[in-house]
C-alpha cells in the first residue's frame, strides 16, 4: 500500500473535518467499557450506558468486578444486546483482575502483541474491539480497522471488499509510521467519513473529501 496515497488521505480528511478529539472517556477503564459496549449500537446508546455505571459507582475495575453478570446487565442495558455485552464485559474485567491486580497500569508491561494474543482469547473480544481497547485506552500504535475502513478502501481499490482484517491493518501498518495519534485519528476520520459520505447505500461520492483522488 502506497504511503504517500494514505498520507494524502489522511490530510484530506483532516482539512475536512480537523480533529476528531476520540475515543470519548474519562480515562482507560471507560474506554475500554465503550469499546465492548459499542459493538452493534451507537455511541448515544453507550453513554447512556456508562452514565448508568457512573451513577451506580461502578465503573473502576473493582466494582465491575465484584458486581455479578446479572446486575451489570441491567446498568447497560441501553446499549442493547446487554446480556452478552455483560459477560463480554466481565470476562475483560475478570482477565485484567485476574492477570493484572486490576491495574491497568500493570498491562503497560507487556508487549503489545503479546498483550494483543492474550486480549484475543477473552471471550466475546474480536481483533477490532481489541485493537480499540490497545489504540484508545493504552496508547499502544496499532490500527483499528472496521467495516468503514473496508468499505472506504475497497471503493478506493486499495484492497479487495472481502479483504482479511488482518491482512488490511498489515498492509496500512506497514506504509505508516507507528504513530499513536496518527493512528488515532486517521481512524476517527474515516469513521467520520463512513458516516456522512462512503455510505453503504446511497454514497455522496461528488461531496466527499476524497472525491478525484
Amino acid at each position: 500500500m502506497n504511503r504517500d496515497l494514505l498520507m494524502e488521505i489522511y490530510h484530506r480528511l483532516y482539512s475536512a473535518f480537523g480533529p476528531q478529539h476520540w475515543w470519548p472517556g474519562d480515562g482507560p477503564v471507560e474506554v475500554m467499557v465503550g469499546a465492548v459496549l459499542t459493538q452493534n449500537t451507537n455511541w448515544a446508546n453507550v453513554e447512556k450506558a456508562i452514565n448508568n455505571l457512573k451513577q451506580a459507582e461502578c465503573l473502576d475495575l473493582a466494582s465491575l468486578n465484584r458486581i455479578s453478570v446479572d446486575e451489570l446487565a441491567v446498568l447497560i442495558r441501553p446499549s442493547g444486546y446487554y446480556n452478552v455485552k455483560a459477560r463480554r464485559l466481565k470476562a475483560l474485567v475478570e482477565f485484567i483482575c485476574r492477570e493484572f491486580s486490576c491495574r491497568v497500569e500493570d498491562m503497560e508491561k507487556v508487549e503489545t502483541y503479546k498483550l494483543r494474543e492474550r486480549l484475543l482469547g477473552i471471550s466475546g473480544l474480536g481483533p477490532e474491539t481489541v485493537d480499540s481497547i490497545l489504540l484508545y485506552a493504552l496508547g499502544r500504535p496499532i490500527f483499528v480497522v472496521d467495516a468503514y475502513t473496508k468499505r472506504i478502501f475497497s471503493r478506493h481499490r486499495l484492497c479487495f471488499e472481502d479483504v482479511d482484517y488482518q491482512e488490511l491493518q498489515c498492509q496500512i501498518m506497514s506504509s505508516l509510521d507507528p504513530d499513536v495519534g496518527l493512528f488515532n485519528e486517521y481512524h476517527a476520520l474515516l469513521v467520520r467519513l463512513g458516516k456522512e459520505y462512503c455510505r453503504k447505500t446511497n454514497p455522496n461520492c461528488l461531496g466527499c473529501p476524497l472525491n478525484g483522488l
